[in-house]
């Protein structure tokens, strides 16, 4: 037989197994207890390297499903004005719930009437997580300061957030809070501002395309700051899209500030710089004179006096005092022609025109022409027509309000510059202007006397205020006072108060389609001891003391008819 048995007989009868059946089943054997032994060697490393190399690691992962860290936000500081009134304050997260993170919420009073003084703010976004300068950095979801008050002094306001560690359990739901630490809140911020007055003055130009700015003379203390047209700031802090779409297509601008981004042809009340700087240069004196007669001319052009041009009068021998007082457009052509071009760029520096006030927020420097100017820009000579209209503040000249009133300040506090201060008691920084005693002198005078009977500013002729009088209490009887005081009795009586003001007028011309002419206003009172400097423009208001002047005798009215 070809094929063998699995097994064969012996030679004594018994079984023989097959050799190579044998080596293949020990074989296979083996293969199998070294397969279960180096298994059991790999779970043996395994479990070495989860509890003994990698344990802390699952450890803590384990504490962090099991741990949570909340954000405690800090409450952001409130803001106050001069007598502590609220301006804007947060309403403080509920830091007992257990929420990822607690938004709190920013309420401003009075929101449209301080909306361009304190500004608004809104989430950080890329670029403010980047550029951060506070040493309390911003986190992701933070909101952040974008306008006003609230950006430029954000980091005071922001404070410092706190944390909260809770446990929780495998579905999350909270057992129990760890530890805390509680949030720092931000500062109290309190301003200059006088927020009762800030809000009646914006209810009178709330209709009209207008700024208010208000200072203490002595200090820069920003009392006033209204713009109009406004915005709601509430929106930005409550993200309605709808609105602040609204705001930046609205063709009338309201969120652009007209005090410290805007700039105007400043018109007649351009005059005191000017006068200042031929005072001190000796090109006129107080005896100087120069004679009104209507127009002069410049080549082929004409220029006219303000009063000749609406009424066809002069009004004779003009000397310093009389030119401010009446705003004398033949005289202050004639001290422009001797002062030149470049020396008016000058001086009228020297009263902060033409360069950023540096108070904080956004500002244009406006513009100061002069010969070498016009010849890199617009390739043109310097012609004495430019020095004219320059003279009265026309042509290329462009300031803003918040020069202004810093330029009507320093002749109020006698000679200081100072720059305009949003914070109540600061450390005011003021310069002292290269003016003698007698040229802030002849100034003050001729301001006196604009607003004097024969002025320009006629609304202040009779200005003054009602003293309060407990025992007239009806209408009746307040309809008596005010009839004595029109006819000149309450004076007598002692029941109104007269205050002296120091006043210029201007009507600028415009290069809006209209043509109607910028309406000026700039005044300080009272004007032997100044408290309040303040400057008005209404934009296409027509004639400065027709217009603004009301404006501003009410706002003067509403300051001093109340105590401090």
């Amino acid at each position: 037989m070809n094929r063998l048995p699995f097994f064969q007989r012996g030679h004594r009868g018994g079984i023989k197994f097959d050799q190579g059946l044998e080596n293949s089943h020990l074989f296979l054997l083996s293969g199998f207890l070294f397969f279960v032994l180096l298994s059991f060697l790999g779970l043996s490393l395994r479990l070495f390297q989860l509890t003994i190399v990698k344990g802390a690691y699952y450890r803590q992962l384990s504490e962090q499903n099991r741990i949570r860290e909340l954000i405690l936000e800090a409450k952001r500081g409130t803001i106050i004005d001069r007598k502590g009134f609220i301006i804007a304050e947060n309403i403080a997260p509920d830091n007992k719930k257990n929420d990822e993170r607690m938004a709190s919420r920013r309420i401003y009073h009075l929101p449209e009437a301080i909306a361009h003084i304190i500004g608004y703010r809104q989430t950080a976004d890329a670029n403010d997580l980047k550029n951060d300068p506070c040493l309390n950095k911003l986190d992701l979801g933070d909101k952040t300061g974008k306008k006003g008050v609230e950006k430029l002094f954000d980091c005071q306001l922001r404070g410092y957030h706190g944390k909260k560690l809770i446990e929780v359990d495998a579905k999350g739901k909270y057992l129990k809070t760890l530890s805390i630490v509680m949030p720092q809140e931000g500062d109290k911020i309190q301003l200059a501002l006088d927020l009762d007055l800030q809000n009646k003055t914006y209810e009178m130009i709330k209709d009209k395309k207008a700024a208010v700015v208000a200072v203490k003379p002595q200090t820069g203390e920003i009392l006033v700051f209204a713009s109009s047209p406004s915005f709601n700031p509430q929106d930005f802090e409550d993200n309605n899209s709808q609105k602040i779409d609204q705001y930046l297509t609205d063709k009338n601008k309201p969120l652009f500030d007209r005090i410290s981004e805007a700039a105007y042809p400043p018109g007649s009340i351009f005059k005191i710089a000017l006068a200042a700087g031929a005072l001190e240069e000796k090109k006129i004196d107080d005896k100087t004179v120069f004679e009104d007669t209507g127009v002069i001319t410049a080549g082929p052009a004409k220029f006219g006096n303000w009063y000749f041009l609406q009424y066809g009068k002069t009004e004779g021998m003009v000397d310093i005092t009389k030119a401010i007082q009446r705003s004398n457009d033949i005289f202050f052509y004639r001290v422009g022609q001797l002062l030149g071009p470049d020396r008016i760029k000058s001086w009228a520096e020297e009263f902060g025109y033409g360069q950023p006030t540096g108070f904080g927020l956004n500002e244009t420097e406006g513009l100061l022409p002069s010969t070498f100017w016009k010849e890199e820009t617009l390739k043109e000579s310097w012609y004495l027509g430019d020095t004219y209209n320059y003279a009265i503040g026309q042509g290329y000249t462009l300031v803003t309000p918040l020069q202004t009133v810093a330029a009507t300040a320093s002749v109020a506090n006698n000679g200081y510059l100072c720059q305009p201060q949003f914070l109540k008691n600061p450390k005011s920084k003021c310069r002292k202007l290269p003016l003698s005693q007698n040229t802030l002198n002849l100034i003050h005078k001729g301001m006196v006397e604009a607003c004097a009977p024969g002025g320009t500013g006629w609304p202040f002729f009779q200005f003054g205020i009602m003293k309060k009088q407990p025992s007239l209490k009806t209408a009746t009887q307040s309809a008596v006072i005010t009839g004595l005081a029109d006819s000149g009795d309450a004076t007598a009586s002692g029941l109104f108060q007269p205050i002296s003001v120091a006043c210029k007028t201007g009507t600028a011309e415009s290069h809006v389609p209209s043509g109607i002419s910028h309406a000026w206003f700039t005044v300080y009172a009272p004007s032997e001891n100044p408290e309040i400097a303040l400057s008005i423009i209404i934009e296409e208001g027509g004639q400065g003391s027709d217009v603004a002047g009301p404006i501003a005798r009410d706002i003067l009215k509403e300051y001093f008819g109340r105590s401090e």
